[in-house]
Protein backbone atom coordinates (compact mmCIF):
# COMPACT_ATOMS: atom_id res chain seq x y z
CA UNK A 1 0.00 0.00 0.00
CA UNK A 2 1.03 3.52 -0.96
CA UNK A 3 -0.13 6.56 0.54
CA UNK A 4 0.41 10.21 -0.47
CA UNK A 5 -0.49 14.00 0.49
CA UNK A 6 -1.49 15.68 -2.62
CA UNK A 7 -1.46 19.35 -2.51
CA UNK A 8 -4.21 20.72 -4.66
CA UNK A 9 -4.00 25.01 -6.25
CA UNK A 10 -7.88 25.78 -7.54
CA UNK A 11 -9.06 28.75 -9.57
CA UNK A 12 -10.77 31.80 -7.30
CA UNK A 13 -13.62 30.61 -4.77
CA UNK A 14 -13.42 26.61 -6.25
CA UNK A 15 -11.92 24.94 -3.17
CA UNK A 16 -14.44 23.45 -1.51
CA UNK A 17 -16.15 22.44 -4.93
CA UNK A 18 -12.80 20.48 -5.36
CA UNK A 19 -12.87 18.74 -1.81
CA UNK A 20 -16.17 17.71 -2.42
CA UNK A 21 -15.21 15.98 -5.67
CA UNK A 22 -12.12 14.17 -4.56
CA UNK A 23 -13.82 13.04 -1.65
CA UNK A 24 -16.03 10.75 -4.15
CA UNK A 25 -13.15 9.61 -5.62
CA UNK A 26 -12.27 5.86 -5.00
CA UNK A 27 -8.91 6.14 -3.27
CA UNK A 28 -9.23 9.00 -1.48
CA UNK A 29 -8.92 8.72 1.94
CA UNK A 30 -9.57 12.57 2.89
CA UNK A 31 -9.96 15.91 1.27
CA UNK A 32 -9.73 19.51 3.17
CA UNK A 33 -10.10 22.83 2.22
CA UNK A 34 -7.55 24.61 3.49
CA UNK A 35 -5.63 28.13 3.57
CA UNK A 36 -2.31 28.76 2.87
CA UNK A 37 -0.04 28.44 -0.40
CA UNK A 38 -2.72 25.38 -1.38
CA UNK A 39 -6.61 25.30 -1.41
CA UNK A 40 -7.07 21.93 -1.03
CA UNK A 41 -5.01 18.72 0.50
CA UNK A 42 -5.92 15.07 -0.11
CA UNK A 43 -4.15 11.90 1.56
CA UNK A 44 -4.45 9.16 -1.41
CA UNK A 45 -4.00 5.41 -0.96
CA UNK A 46 -3.05 2.64 -3.86
CA UNK A 47 -1.85 -0.64 -4.26
CA UNK A 48 1.47 0.58 -5.40
CA UNK A 49 2.85 3.45 -7.49
CA UNK A 50 2.11 3.15 -10.37
CA UNK A 51 -2.15 3.08 -9.06
CA UNK A 52 -1.13 5.69 -7.57
CA UNK A 53 0.08 8.03 -10.58
CA UNK A 54 -2.75 7.07 -12.62
CA UNK A 55 -5.38 8.21 -9.57
CA UNK A 56 -3.54 11.55 -9.04
CA UNK A 57 -3.23 12.12 -12.99
CA UNK A 58 -6.40 10.42 -14.32
CA UNK A 59 -8.89 11.33 -11.52
CA UNK A 60 -7.69 14.23 -9.57
CA UNK A 61 -6.05 16.25 -11.91
CA UNK A 62 -9.19 16.07 -13.83
CA UNK A 63 -11.33 17.46 -11.33
CA UNK A 64 -12.82 21.35 -12.99
CA UNK A 65 -11.31 23.94 -10.82
CA UNK A 66 -8.06 22.18 -10.18
CA UNK A 67 -4.54 24.57 -11.47
CA UNK A 68 -1.90 22.48 -9.73
CA UNK A 69 -0.84 19.48 -8.08
CA UNK A 70 2.08 18.71 -5.93
CA UNK A 71 2.43 14.85 -4.84
CA UNK A 72 3.88 14.14 -1.67
CA UNK A 73 4.28 10.41 -1.17
CA UNK A 74 4.33 9.38 2.85
CA UNK A 75 7.88 7.38 3.58
CA UNK A 76 7.98 5.64 7.17
CA UNK A 77 11.72 6.30 7.97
Amino acid sequence: MVQAYVLIQTEVGKAAQVAEEARKIPGVEHADDVTGPYDVIVKASADDVDQLGKLVVARIQSIEGITRTLTCPIVNL
